[in-house]
């Protein structure tokens, strides 16, 4: 009589876990544009892996063109860190609206404005930094910045029409021009 072969039966590994599956499960892929709010805009280049002592560590590698500046996020740490993805139409929307609106005139010293406008710009929240950029908008005809105050709207100006170019996928040069447009009928 024959008998048939036997075939061991092995047990079912589970695959290992690539960057790629990481990344996804916390919700940004290489290629993703996304706010980190200290920098603004960023777009991940690849995702690395680092051993540091003992442990491995996934990092998001973030390019941010405009500085020149690469940055490495821990995967896990993305979200504490305030990164995110780009703002939906509408939360722009939000933001060109704080822009038509009154331009907060306070009697406060500089430095402490600086210290709540520094705040707002460093959030990464669009609508906060269209405040910014309403409340140190200068009109023809109205008295002159500090050179600090006029460093302050460009950068958050600059921050803004990143943001909002990459929502509207147009040069931020362009998304500039708008937001000024906007600034001005106001």
């Amino acid at each position: 009589m024959c008998r048939p072969a036997v075939v061991p039966i092995t047990e079912a590994r589970p695959r290992e876990e690539t960057l790629v599956d990481i990344a996804t499960r916390y919700g940004f892929a290489v290629g993703d544009h996304v706010v980190y709010p200290s920098h603004g805009v960023g777009q991940i280049v690849r995702i690395e892996s680092h051993t540091i002592g003992e442990q491995a560590l996934q990092m998001f590698v973030i390019s941010f063109e405009k500085e020149r500046m690469t940055l490495r996020v821990p995967v896990g740490k993305a979200s504490t860190s305030g990164m995110r993805r780009l703002s939906s139409p509408e939360k722009m929307d939000a933001a060109v609206t704080a822009l038509k609106g009154r331009a907060r005139a306070r009697r406060v010293m500089w430095s402490r404005r600086a210290q709540e406008y520094e705040a707002k710009l460093n959030s990464g929240d669009p609508v906060s930094i269209a405040e910014v950029v309403r409340d140190l908008h200068r009109n023809v005809g109205q008295p002159d910045q500090s050179y600090s105050e006029r460093q302050m709207y460009e950068a958050a100006l600059e921050r803004l029409a990143r943001e909002f170019a990459a929502v509207q996928k147009i040069e931020p040069s362009q998304a500039a021009e708008r937001l000024e447009k906007v600034l001005r009928a106001a």
